[in-house]
């Protein structure tokens, strides 16, 4: 039987929407110089239970986001294994964007790359623009963020912290750009940034960098002070196949010029997302000790009550089982169960989610962070309150894990901690809001009793001081401990992450 020509085309259609290839996908350009080529065999990224997966080849397939023009790093979330962060100025505008165009756009990984191994690159490039690169470049057009154009270091006495702490780098607007690597070697990256600095030669110039990897075996998905990290995502409607409990979103959240974003973006820019970078050492051992020298009173061993505290000060235990849903014992079941692990909203029937305290601190990192039912909205998952205020996050842990010298010491010698990656339409929504009005506000939630709910006890900042919190001893609710910084913010910048047909086109111009 001869099948006519329609059919076949509508059959190879449907095969490859089954297989995740319906959306053009942009090929690999093998003869770029900045490309490091070759076929690859298993996945640059990593699924960790608990966490929200990898987006699948069929979700993109079925998104109507133009998921072949944004930048891969944007929507993948926190799944890379191997990553380099390569800050740069650029030195010869002409020159840069002449490579900038032929080289780099077309060797950019994009989200519809990345979800499929098939398709993915030996090492995944990806490419931001401080304020200063972007008129470094030639390019002014307003992009609706003063956030951004201002740059981090001016930002830095909204988050009660002094650039003194601050790679030197930071310290400024000196940094034009940032060229983001991951792969699953070290060595396919450093053949990375080799092919880079020679197609860019001396048009660009190397600030600073930053490795980064996931850790270790079980450690896996887990940051430096051991919990399991990343599992609030936001899901993005029409997008992502949301998990019991997580917020859901409408796309122009995260993407500037997607649904219900409402600033006007110029053309060029549709498809793009700012970024927020901060390098956060994360000081191990000393946390490590406080949690043992201030372990709440009570039946357990030392250690398992100091684990209590530990997890009362993020809200998770370090397995990732909310403390909401098991506030006595880690519950590593929970923990590695997607479906389970962030369904809840901190609201118990027969207890006051104005006062209630045992199941969770009001000043918990993941509370503060993702108020969920403190804000209004549903006592029943899911809680979308504060959608607005969603950030996605891409970051990754760098530094060695501790040592045995480290550990009998109770101090840190070596620099570890989280380099810290958020993507958001609007900086003011979400990165700066989250830290500022958030984390950083002693009466956030709020209409609690006590009313004073003390700082983040993880990432609020006092200017380096010891911040006060109160909650966090389950058998006195109203006392308050004083609370040194364990996480030392080196500074960072803000970025946007351009869609990858504005890096040949506008930016290249």
């Amino acid at each position: 039987m001869r099948l006519s020509p329609v059919f076949v085309a509508l059959l190879s259609g449907l095969l490859a929407a089954d297989l995740g290839l319906a959306r053009s996908v942009a090929p690999r350009v093998a003869d770029s110089p900045a490309a490091v080529t070759g076929t690859r065999k298993t996945s640059l990224l990593k699924n960790v239970a608990g966490l929200p997966p990898v987006p699948s080849a069929a979700q993109v397939a079925a998104t109507s986001l133009n998921t072949d023009d944004i930048q891969g790093d944007i929507l993948v979330g926190m799944h890379k294994q191997k990553q380099l962060f390569y800050f740069f100025a650029i030195n010869d505008p002409a020159t840069f964007k002449t490579h900038l165009a032929s080289d780099i756009a077309p060797v950019v990984a994009s989200v519809t790359q990345l979800s499929n191994v098939a398709t993915q690159p030996l090492v995944a490039l990806n490419i931001a623009f401080s304020n200063t690169g972007l008129l470094a470049l030639g390019v002014t057009d307003n992009l609706g963020d003063s956030l951004f154009a201002n740059g981090q270091a001016k930002d830095a006495t909204s988050f009660k912290e002094s650039t003194s702490s601050w790679v030197p780098q930071f310290a400024g607007t000196g940094i034009h750009g940032v060229i983001i690597l991951a792969s699953d070697t070290t060595d396919l990256i450093d053949q990375q940034v080799a092919s880079i600095e020679s197609t860019f030669g001396s048009s660009i110039s190397k600030l600073y960098s930053l490795s980064a990897s996931i850790r270790p075996g079980n450690e896996a998905g887990h940051e430096m002070f051991g919990f399991l990290d990343g599992i609030a995502q936001p899901a993005i409607n029409g997008f992502n196949t949301p998990l019991p409990g997580q917020n859901i979103v409408d796309a122009g959240v995260i993407i500037t010029g997607a649904t219900n974003d409402p600033i006007t973006r110029p053309s060029w820019a549709v498809g793009g997302s700012f970024l927020a970078f901060r390098q956060l050492e994360q000081l191990v051992p000393e946390f490590n000790k406080y949690l043992l020298d201030n372990a709440p009173a009570g039946s357990g061993s030392l250690q398992a009550r100091a684990d209590l505290l530990g997890a009362r000060m993020v809200g998770r235990w370090k397995s990732g089982a909310p403390i909401d849903l098991t506030p006595t014992a880690d519950d590593p079941a929970l923990g590695a169960d997607a479906q389970r692990n962030n369904n809840f909203t901190y609201s118990h029937a027969g207890f006051d989610l104005g006062s209630d305290q045992s199941h969770c601190p009001f000043s918990a990192h993941i509370r503060k962070t993702r108020p969920r039912a403190d804000l209004g909205g549903s006592l029943t998952p899911p809680n979308l309150s504060a959608g607005a205020n969603s950030i996605m996050r891409s970051g990754i842990p760098y530094g060695p894990e501790v040592t045995s010298a480290e550990s009998a010491s109770n101090t840190t010698t070596q620099e570890r901690g989280l380099a810290f990656v958020a993507y958001q339409a609007q900086l003011s929504q979400g990165f700066h809001f989250l830290q500022q009005t958030w984390a950083d506000n002693a009466n956030f939630p709020p209409g609690k009793t006590p009313a004073t709910v003390g700082l983040d006890p993880i990432i609020g900042q006092n200017n380096g001081q010891p911040r006060v919190v109160n909650g966090l001893l389950p058998s006195n609710s109203s006392a308050s401990l004083s609370i040194p910084q364990f996480v030392v913010s080196h500074g960072g910048e803000y970025f946007f992450s351009p869609p990858i047909s504005a890096i040949g086109g506008r930016l290249s111009a």
